[in-house]
């Protein structure tokens, strides 16, 4: 039975275990409901970079940062489907768009996106988009596209938010959620370690995600990829056992989330993310980059899931493919 009246103490309980013990139960717990030799894979595409006007402090894409990332406008619809479909040619079974927008608007760049997100799910991919802020309205419209999961991360606990983010509040993050999970679209939402907080905020954060009304089908960990240029440039990386409790106790507290193993994975060696993998995460990103930041290449990936003997997991294991139920109007028609 899944649960989703946690209390904090019973996280942070489980949270502060001995590390072996902790990682034995998330490996038992993990056992009873995926299968641990598979591991989704999946390709993060920056389909509009830079200018945000938004001022979190972890992001290089902020305009208001001196950073080295280029503003690009938003993609052409033909090279963001050629991009998914190498995507598909080289394993990922799930394919997320982000753009750098506080909310998303209704104008002609989110009729581009709806089109990219109509031609992604016609290749057989899980469609997944991270676009900021959304309404009821235009988290139906995406739906209605295609769209199998929303992305829109909490970051943290809600006492450290202010800390990081001031220009949008963490119930605007939970508003879109609920949007999100109203259209019936799978929700993506996690967080990002190392930046200065506590280990109650990031029990803090899992409690927030195990007690909302249903658990996200998809759990990113996230360590802090310092950015030249950012507040938090300087901060200390975040150690591979800060990495395991997290994703350890986010795998018992709910245990039939994808808990993807995201940013920082880069610095991470083959035992230390097989150690990962032993503590409940089953899915990665692949491709040299995660929007911005570096990622292992397409051949290190090979060669762990060789040497783990792990196999990518077919996609639409969760939930059936998304039916488009409009036709799109062309932008040319406009």
């Amino acid at each position: 039975m899944l649960r989703t009246d946690w209390t904090r103490a019973e996280i942070t309980e489980i949270y502060n275990s001995p590390v072996l013990d902790l990682v034995y139960r998330a490996a038992t717990v993990h056992r009873q409901h995926h299968d641990p030799q598979e591991v989704q894979v999946c390709t993060l595409l920056s389909v509009k970079t830079g200018g945000c006007p938004e001022d979190c402090a972890y992001c290089p894409q902020a305009a208001r940062y001196h950073t080295a990332v280029k503003v690009h406008k938003l993609m052409e619809v033909d090279e963001v489907l050629t991009a998914a479909k190498r995507a598909k040619d080289t394993g990922s079974t799930r394919f997320c768009m982000g753009a750098a927008w506080r909310e998303v608007r209704d104008n002609r760049d989110f009729d581009k996106v709806l089109e990219m997100v109509e031609g992604v799910n016609e290749m057989g991919l899980e469609v997944c988009c991270t676009l900021g802020m959304l309404t009821e309205s235009q988290a139906q419209k995406l739906k209605d596209a295609g769209l199998y999961a929303y992305n829109h991360n909490l970051d943290t606990s809600e006492e450290f938010y202010g800390d990081i983010i001031s220009t949008r509040t963490y119930d605007d993050r939970l508003d879109t959620l609920g949007h999100a999970r109203k259209a019936g679209i799978s929700v993506c939402s996690g967080g990002i370690i190392g930046m200065g907080e506590s280990d109650q905020d990031r029990i803090g954060m899992l409690h927030t995600l195990a007690t909302l009304p249903q658990h996200p089908e998809s759990v990113p960990v996230n360590a802090l990829v310092p950015v030249e240029g950012t507040p938090l440039e300087d901060q200390p990386r975040v150690s591979v056992w800060e990495m395991i409790r997290m994703i350890a106790t986010a795998r018992i507290i709910m245990p039939k989330a994808m808990v993807r193993l995201s940013a920082g994975r880069v610095r991470m060696n083959t035992e230390e993310q097989a150690l990962c993998f032993l503590a409940g995460a089953n899915s990665i990103f692949a491709g040299d980059k995660l929007l911005t930041t570096p990622n292992p290449d397409e051949d290190q990936d090979q060669q762990l899931f060789q040497t783990l003997n792990i196999r990518p997991r077919k996609a639409f294991k969760n939930g059936d493919r998304p039916s488009v139920v409009f036709e799109q109007i062309p932008l040319a028609a406009i």
